[in-house]
């Protein structure tokens, strides 16, 4: 099976049926980062709006960029032998083949983060992936190691749509709604969340706030842990996760009000605020809101029997028209799980999907959206990037360091350790009761 870089090559060309959303998506991502620079690049989050002052990636030097595939597989190759235990290589599930078949690990973001912890002897932890990861990587990595983002311009366009500002303006117009003393049961009014999709400042919020970060895989124990130390919360970034999570634990919908930062009071009155149990804010991924409920029902017809399989990121009736909804860890355990061979229509980013297809040929695998449209971020991250930081690193260089300033990363490591340390175990009645 093709690569995702492959087909969409083939795509643009002709050479091969089928759609792309955008033809950009075929050029060299330097070309993208320096000439063009239109907002987030091509892909699924092309027509987000990019925070002014987003990291913007400068020009490598050309033998990086007119490198052929064999030079950089043995430039890449070499660096890592000469490098050795020195660095780890991290590499996201939504990365494309190319670059995924260099790392050490793969997995989300989370689990890389940890995973790298696992290499006591790496001086430099270098990420493919996007910004807000190599961030949690820092916050994790001991003060004597490096963590590299191999184009900085790898941000992430959920993560930007609440930034520090915006939520603490959010937080204070809460506070002097809902006071700051705790209930009779010493519940605070309001527990704030955030995804681990979200910046080292906002996991700094959180840990200096009382809050905590969660994952898509541990978002039920996270919520539980919340309402069992506070009235309500206040999650962000994604609404659709906090939605579906806490939609399953039994909370109504009319308890799950929207925060619009740019509105007052989030565009909320007073008693929708006072009744909700889960503020969400108002932000998303873009890769996930491409999926619907007519792609979800064109597969069950054109497949009878298929499971369907879907992000909780997605939107709620998605959510609630596939067969199981979990994470990307989840997606790739439940069809590993299939012990006959059987029909898998997934709702998640298309080189993880290509992937699974790839290693699990006994099945049909295919993603629910027809159109391929990587995440416009991830897809930033190419090999030439990596052979020029991985070198950089055989001759001392560090490149593209990211580093959390101890002020925002003390607070941060604290919200994460809370997750760390929270276990399931409640029932949804006992945490949504009043």
């Amino acid at each position: 099976m093709s690569s995702v870089d492959t087909t969409i090559r083939l795509i643009r060309t002709g050479a091969q049926d089928g759609s792309i959303c955008s033809p950009d998506l075929a050029e060299d991502p330097w070309v993208i980062d320096l000439e063009r620079m239109p907002g987030y690049g091509p892909g699924s989050s092309m027509g987000d709006i990019i925070p002014t002052g987003s990291p913007r990636q400068g020009q490598i030097p050309e033998e990086y960029r007119t490198a052929s595939k064999d030079e950089l597989d043995a430039r890449i190759r070499a660096a890592k032998e000469t490098l050795g235990e020195r660095v780890v290589v991290l590499g996201h599930f939504y990365q494309r083949d190319e670059v995924v078949e260099y790392a050490d690990f793969v997995g989300d973001s989370f689990q890389l983060a940890n995973q790298a912890m696992t290499r006591p002897k790496a001086e430099a932890i270098v990420f493919c992936g996007v910004h807000f990861m190599a961030e949690t990587a820092d916050i994790l990595a001991r003060p004597d190691q490096s963590v590299i983002l191999t184009n900085l311009a790898a941000g992430c366009s959920m993560a930007d749509m609440a930034d520090i500002d915006s939520v603490t303006e959010c937080w204070e117009q809460l506070e002097a709604l809902y006071g700051t003393e705790p209930d009779a049961d010493g519940r605070a009014p309001v527990i704030p969340v955030t995804y681990m999709n979200s910046s080292a400042a906002l996991k700094g919020f959180c840990g200096e706030h009382g809050g905590i970060v969660c994952t898509s895989s541990n978002a039920t124990t996270v919520l539980e842990w919340a309402f069992q130390r506070g009235q309500r919360v206040l999650f962000f970034p994604d609404q659709h996760l906090g939605r579906n999570t806490a939609k399953a634990m039994g909370v109504p919908l009319e308890q799950l009000p929207m925060w619009n930062p740019r509105q007052p009071l989030g565009g909320n009155d007073d008693q929708a605020l006072a009744d909700a149990k889960v503020i969400l804010w108002h932000g998303f991924c873009s890769v996930h809101r491409r999926f619907t409920v007519d792609q979800v029902e064109k597969a069950r017809v054109d497949f009878p029997g298929v499971t369907v399989l879907v992000h909780p990121e997605c939107p709620m009736a998605v959510v609630d028209a596939a067969d199981a909804a979990g994470s990307t860890d989840f997606i790739g355990k439940a069809i590993a799980a299939a012990t006959e061979p059987g029909v898998f229509a997934i709702g998640t980013e298309i080189n993880m999907v290509n992937r699974l297809a790839a290693e699990y040929p006994q099945h049909t695998i295919f993603s629910l959206d027809p159109v391929v449209c990587p995440c416009s971020t991830m897809y930033r991250i190419h090999p030439s990037y990596l052979a020029w930081v991985l070198e950089g690193l055989v001759r001392g260089e560090v490149i593209n360091q990211i580093t959390v300033d101890d002020a925002v990363a003390v607070p941060a490591r604290i919200a994460l350790e809370r997750m760390l340390a929270a276990k399931p175990g409640l029932t949804a009645a006992q945490v949504i009761g009043d």
